[in-house]
């Protein structure tokens, strides 16, 4: 019998990843409470029991800890002056505690008398009922405990999942030992999620719910593709090219700002790789959204114009107090630096952290068309610096 109950408690450990000294601790609770369940009336008994494994043999005992002599109220409450702060007051507790002059002779405050009691033989539904519910209550929260324990170290990282379903715009992950999921704004746009598919997921965050521990992941966050770059790119995930910031419209482009504090090297080079083979990686986890790398400057005339590449533009003035920008380009340069439906400029206004208004050198000569173009961000859109 021993054999098939360490069968059952090696499958729970390797099914739920959890150790095998906390399923004992779970039985043990479990077998305690039946004992208080079936055994005994008397409620100022700590009892504690042990289930040997290898005899099958129950011990059951009832545990006090030895505190010094109070004088008790007709409730049982520890006399003490009144106005007592609430920090400062005494409190006894006869269930766990055993007044020293109650104690055997040669006892001092603070030993741990543990009395044997009657050893069970056998259990009745309800206390059966009783320990089944206290085990379950326990695997649970050490599994919850396991599941903290490994997605918090891998938080802020990047995991390979398989999807397990798609149901309600909610993306639904294996990770091996816990689930994910992908709500619809951490969704690419377009991007299929099939079933057996696996993919590379950011780890958001990890948080309690009352269903469990919920690890929220995501697929179109910027640190997403930061971390795709620091996977694919020796010299960024080594500290000598560093990442500066970000603008992600996921799925459809991003602006990524790069910079070295080493001469010998090239950061957009570093990122793009022989033949493109670095960028082209980073571009296919990400469903082929399009990667413009720009280089960072700290002088922030320069740092616009890069961010507006491939568009050259002629003039740019500077509002600091504003954060505004002027920019003029030539009219065969206006629909390029604005970019489709807005987004070459806007995604540069959240680089840079600037709203950016670009106007053409001769306004005379725009199509109508061109005049409806979006020439503002919203300043609330902007993607903070890249620590």
């Amino acid at each position: 019998m021993s054999s098939e109950i360490r069968d059952a408690i090696d499958f729970i450990c390797e099914e739920k990843h959890i150790k095998f000294e906390k399923i004992m601790e779970a039985i043990n609770q479990a077998l305690a409470a039946a004992y208080r369940k079936d055994y005994t009336k008397e409620k100022n008994l700590n009892i504690k029991a042990d289930f040997n494994i290898e005899t099958n043999q129950i011990r059951v005992w009832d545990s006090k800890t030895i505190c010094e002599n109070y004088e008790l109220d007709e409730e049982g409450n520890v006399i003490q002056p009144e106005n007592t702060p609430e920090e400062d007051l005494i409190r006894f507790n006869p269930k766990t505690q055993l007044m020293i002059k109650d104690a055997k002779k040669g006892s001092k405050i603070g030993d741990v008398i543990d009395t044997e009691l009657e050893s069970p033989s056998d259990f009745g539904r309800v206390a059966a009922q009783t320990a089944k519910q206290v085990i379950i209550q326990k695997i649970k929260e050490a599994e919850k405990e396991s599941i903290l324990s490994e997605f918090q170290e891998k938080e802020k990282t990047i995991v390979i999942g398989t999807i397990q379903k798609v149901e309600n715009d909610i993306v639904f992950v294996n990770l091996g030992h816990g689930v994910g999921v992908v709500k619809r704004e951490d969704q690419i746009d377009n991007e299929i999620y099939t079933p057996g598919t696996k993919m590379k997921f950011y780890v958001k965050l990890i948080e309690e719910s009352p269903k469990g521990i919920q690890i929220l992941l995501s697929r179109s966050n910027a640190e997403f593709a930061k971390h795709l770059f620091m996977l694919e790119i020796p010299e960024i995930n080594d500290g000598i090219v560093i990442i500066k910031n970000i603008a992600r419209e996921a799925g459809s482009r991003s602006k990524v700002a790069v910079t070295t504090a080493q001469e010998n090297i090239d950061p957009i080079g570093s990122c793009v790789g022989q033949k493109g083979v670095r960028i082209n990686a980073i571009m296919n986890e990400l469903g082929n959204e399009k990667l413009d790398i720009i280089e960072y400057d700290k002088d922030i005339n320069k740092y616009i114009a890069n961010a507006l590449l491939p568009a050259k533009i002629l003039n740019l003035t500077i509002d600091e107090q504003k954060k505004e920008a002027q920019v003029v380009v030539s009219n065969d340069q206006f629909s390029l630096a604005i970019g489709k439906k807005g987004q070459n400029v806007r995604l540069a206004s959240r680089l840079t952290g600037f709203k950016i208004n670009i106007t053409p050198e001769n306004i005379n000569e725009i199509k109508p068309k061109e005049e409806n173009v979006i020439k503002e961000t919203k300043e609330d859109e902007i993607i903070e610096e890249t620590k």
